[in-house]
């Protein structure tokens, strides 16, 4: 499907924010570890947590739909592996990385793997990690790459770990760490890439009655023998997918109001919402709804993006329409997500006249005159909704392969047309 956006200005509009991903994927993940049946209200059912879902089914986990819920029904901790179980994460970076450290309370060999890009992700640090633990993890391909052949045991004891290039990898030890045979303390080292993430992971596991002993972002200690308790769970209102309905208010004029999201959230792309502020937008909230109003007209910035990694791609469209420079940094580990976004963001306005520069760590957009043109954002979901904001925000850009956005939001375009927006 190709979808070409025309330009918009003076929106008055309101959505409503879908769940949030990362939560359904803990809440799956955690429930089907729980002791007892949960219910997973409101969860987002997209490809990325779909995928989850087959792979805890894979696991002995019973899920099934419960109306627009799900039924989890856990397994206290002892998962049914069939022999010669492989579990293929397709482009779920999510799902693969959270697992693994799952796959080790089977008794089974497991091997992981996943689309030619999954193949390309790295996951060297966290299989180290999981090695020092007790896991006997292989690789079948290229080392520090999928596809795993992961056997062993989840024994405890003290890890260390960086934290440089995702905080999936530190939330894969912390979610399984209540089932190992010992208690395990985790050391995270140098800079932590997203750290925001894993306040929503303490926080999901919270929910279900286990709390990591911690110290800021940098150690975290989890009892042995400490267990999930099944609950009733509801999903909240997904900041990420919510950027993208702020952000139309922003580059096109207008207010925008989204409701269903908890305005004291930990999710780190809350932090948008400052980023624009910083624009010249105005924001504020009332009773069911945040609501973002603006001139259209964009300053520049200078901002620290490390904790709300989903939402650069969204700023450098909008840097490219403000009226003076706009430099991003702590970014550096964006290049290892479902394609590199630092370099298919700087390309893709480019390519439309823009002058984007990237570093290791940065990206700086400066304002320069752009053209209508076609962008293919290379089956990534978030450069296709990002780039999304730009056409609509100039007008004559046509985006292929646009239903690759059903990998975290399925109804972006359906709410974009609802709202008369293409």
């Amino acid at each position: 499907m190709n979808v070409l956006l025309p330009r918009t200005r003076d929106v008055d509009l309101t959505f409503a924010a879908p769940p949030s991903k990362s939560y359904t994927h803990r809440a799956l993940i955690i429930a089907a570890l729980a002791r007892g049946e949960s219910r997973i209200v409101r969860p987002l059912k997209a490809r990325d947590t779909l995928i989850t879902c087959r792979a805890l089914r894979s696991l002995g986990a019973n899920i099934r739909e419960y109306g627009d819920d799900l039924l989890v029904l856990g397994n206290s901790g002892t998962l049914s592996c069939k022999p010669g179980l492989t579990l293929d994460m397709e482009n779920s970076g999510t799902s693969l990385r959270l697992l693994t450290a799952v796959t080790l309370l089977c008794q089974e060999a497991v091997v992981i793997t996943g689309s030619q890009r999954m193949q390309e992700r790295p996951v060297g640090s966290l299989v180290t990690a999981l090695n020092q633990v007790g896991g006997r993890i292989r690789y079948k391909g290229q080392p520090g790459f999928p596809p795993l052949s992961v056997t062993g045991m989840l024994e405890g004891g003290s890890v260390s770990i960086p934290g440089d290039v995702s905080s999936q990898f530190i939330s894969s030890l912390l979610i399984a760490g209540p089932y190992a045979l010992s208690d395990m303390e985790i050391t995270v080292t140098g800079t932590v890439a997203s750290r925001s993430y894993l306040d929503l992971t303490c926080n999901c596991m919270e929910a279900f009655g286990v709390i990591p002993k911690r110290e800021g972002y940098h150690t975290f200690a989890i009892k042995a023998g400490e267990r999930y308790t099944a609950e009733d769970y509801t999903i909240e209102g997904d900041y990420s997918s919510a950027s993208y309905f702020f952000a139309i208010a922003a580059v096109c004029g207008g207010k925008v109001r989204v409701t269903d999201l908890n305005p004291v959230s930990v999710q780190g792309d809350r932090s948008f919402l400052d980023a624009l502020v910083k624009m010249g937008c105005t924001v504020y909230r009332d009773r069911s709804a945040i609501i973002v109003e603006s001139t259209g007209e964009l300053k520049g910035i200078s901002i620290d993006m490390s904790s709300s990694p989903d939402t650069v791609q969204t700023l450098c469209m909008l840097a490219a329409r403000a009226v003076s420079p706009s430099v991003i940094t702590g970014i550096s580990h964006l290049k290892y997500k479902e394609s590199d976004r630092l370099q298919s963001t700087a390309d893709i306005i480019n390519n439309l006249g823009g002058s984007v520069a990237v570093t290791e760590d940065s990206v700086t957009v400066s304002p320069s005159p752009l053209h209508a043109g076609v962008v293919d954002p290379l089956d990534d979901h978030r450069t296709a909704m990002s780039a999304a904001i730009l056409g609509l925000g100039m007008g004559g850009i046509e985006i292929r392969n646009a239903e690759c956005v059903d990998k975290s939001f399925p109804g972006f375009w359906d709410e974009l047309k609802k709202a008369g927006l293409w």
